[in-house]
C-alpha cells in the first residue's frame, strides 16, 4: 500500500478539509491525551476530562458565534438528516403548519420529512430555475400562523447561499446551516433553531451541532421518543447517552482554531476573497467555464460550474486529479464541477486551482 505523505488540495464537499494545525494536534494527542494517559477515543463520556472537553467546546462556540443567553448548544448524533425529522417532531403540532423554502435537494428532503408530522407549506421554490438562485424576501409567501419557517442556508449541490436573513415576524426561523456554519458572522438571535452537520466547516462526520432557543423546547409534545426530544439533550448537557466523543473533541479544536484566526469576521473576509478569485476566473473565461448560480446568490463555500461538453468535463476532472486536486466532481444528481472551499481550504489552493483552470482553457479552448 502506498503511503501519501504530501497533502493534496481537498475540495470535497464533505467530509471536507480540516485545518492542518488541528490534524497535527489530533495526531500528537491521539495515543494519550495530555494529563489523561489514554486516547480521547477511549475515555468515558462520564469522566471529568470529557466533561471538560465538551464544556469547553460549548463555551468556545458561544464566544465564537455570540450565542445569546437563553439558547442551548447541543451535540447530537444522526447528522443533519436526523434533524429533518427532529425539528418537526419537536416544533410542529399535528394540526399545525410549517413554512419551507425550497432552494435545493436538501431543503426538499427536509420538507418531505416534515410532511410526515404535519402540514408543510412551500413558502417559495426556485426549482423551476434549476435552483440557480435564492428567492428574495418579496417572493416569500410566509404564514404568520406557521409553527416555524425553515431554510437551508447554503446549497452544496447547486452552489447557492442565502445572503440575507429572511424576515419571518414572530414565526421562529429554523436553519439547516450544515455547509456554511461559522463561515461568516451570524446573528443567532434572528433564529429559533440552527442545526449543522459537522463535516463541512466544524470537524469530522459523526456529530451535529444544534443551537436552539430555550422557549421552543416547551413546544415538544409529551411522549416523544426519548432520544428524539430536544429536552432530553438540553437537560443532560448532550450527555444523556454516549455522544460522538472523538468528533466533539475535534469540533472543539476547530472552534479554537477559528478563534485564534480572528473569529467569524476574519473567516468571512477570507472566504469572500477566496470565492471572488474563483468566480472572477470563471467570468473571465469568456464562457469556457459557465457558473450555475446567479451572481446575487453565489455560495462562498461551493462554487459550481459546467464546461462545454461532458467529454471536456471528464478531461478537466481527470487532469485536475493528476494535478493534485481532489473532490472536484459535481454531485451525481447534477454533474459538472464543484469546488468546495470551506474555512480550512487554503488561499494558495484557490490560486493553484485558478492557475490550473487557465492552463486547461489555454490547451482546450
Amino acid at each position: 500500500m502506498t503511503t501519501v505523505t504530501e497533502r493534496i488540495f481537498n475540495l470535497n464537499a464533505g467530509p471536507a478539509v480540516l485545518p492542518v494545525a488541528v490534524l497535527e494536534q489530533v495526531q500528537r494527542d491521539l495515543v494519550s491525551l495530555p494529563g489523561v494517559g489514554m486516547s480521547v477515543l477511549e475515555i468515558s463520556h462520564r469522566s471529568k476530562p470529557f466533561e471538560a472537553i465538551i464544556g469547553e467546546a460549548e463555551a468556545d462556540i458561544r464566544t465564537l458565534a455570540g450565542v445569546p443567553a437563553g439558547y442551548h448548544v447541543l451535540f447530537l448524533g444522526g447528522g443533519a438528516s436526523l434533524q429533518f425529522s427532529m425539528v418537526p417532531m419537536n416544533l410542529l403540532p399535528r394540526d399545525g403548519k410549517a413554512d419551507y423554502v425550497l432552494t435545493g435537494s436538501w431543503s426538499k428532503k427536509a420538507a418531505k420529512e416534515a410532511q410526515k408530522v404535519g402540514t408543510v407549506q412551500i413558502a417559495a421554490t426556485t426549482e423551476p430555475e434549476s435552483f440557480a438562485r435564492i428567492p428574495q424576501q418579496g417572493e416569500l409567501t410566509l404564514d404568520p400562523a406557521a409553527a416555524y419557517a425553515h431554510i437551508t442556508t447554503n446549497n452544496t449541490i447547486f452552489g447557492t447561499e442565502w445572503w440575507y436573513d429572511p424576515q419571518t415576524g414572530d414565526v421562529p426561523l429554523v436553519a439547516d446551516a450544515s455547509s456554511d456554519i461559522f463561515s461568516r458572522p451570524i446573528d443567532v438571535a434572528r433564529y429559533g433553531l440552527i442545526y449543522a452537520g459537522a463535516q463541512k466547516n466544524l470537524g469530522p462526520a459523526g456529530v451535529t451541532l444544534v443551537i436552539v432557543r430555550e422557549d421552543l423546547l416547551a413546544r415538544a409534545p409529551q411522549g416523544l421518543p426519548t432520544m428524539l426530544d430536544y429536552r432530553t439533550h438540553a437537560e443532560n448537557k448532550s450527555l444523556y447517552n454516549t455522544p460522538p466523543a472523538f468528533a466533539v473533541y475535534v469540533v472543539g479544536l476547530v472552534v479554537k482554531w477559528m478563534l485564534a484566526e480572528g473569529g467569524l469576521d476574519a473567516m468571512g473576509r477570507r472566504n469572500a476573497q477566496k470565492a471572488k478569485r474563483l468566480y472572477d476566473a470563471i467570468e473571465a473565461s469568456g464562457g469556457f467555464y459557465r457558473p450555475h448560480a446567479k451572481p446575487d446568490s453565489r455560495s462562498h463555500m461551493n462554487v459550481t460550474f459546467r464546461l462545454g461538453s461532458d467529454d471536456l468535463e471528464k478531461a478537466f476532472l481527470s487532469e485536475a486529479t493528476q494535478a493534485g486536486f481532489a473532490g472536484l466532481k459535481g454531485h451525481r444528481s447534477v454533474g459538472g464541477v464543484r469546488a468546495s472551499i470551506y474555512n480550512a481550504f487554503p488561499s494558495e489552493g484557490v490560486d493553484a486551482l485558478v492557475s490550473f483552470m487557465r492552463e486547461f482553457q489555454r490547451h482546450n479552448g
